[in-house]
């Protein structure tokens, strides 16, 4: 039964099998850099922004790549 369980949890789990650049494009297609900057305060963001210095970022600095997170679960429970 908890097989069955762990596979419910991650059809509702928005991050399941999705890669940090998947997460970071899908915001900049929906946002834009700009507003992404002002939602999520962070250099990389908002000062020469690239998807490579983003993910460079995000992957050493656990606080900016959960709020990244929690924006993308957001964005996809606005969505459904």
């Amino acid at each position: 039964m908890s097989g069955k369980t762990d596979i419910n949890q991650q059809a509702k789990d928005p991050l399941h099998g999705v890669t940090l650049e998947a997460v970071v494009t899908e915001l900049v297609v929906a946002y834009g850099w700009p507003k992404l900057g002002r939602l999520v305060d962070i250099r990389c963001f908002n000062h020469e922004p690239s998807i490579k210095s983003s993910l460079k970022f995000l992957r050493k600095t656990p606080w900016a790549r959960k709020e990244v997170e929690d924006l993308y679960c957001a964005l996809k429970n606005s969505v459904e």
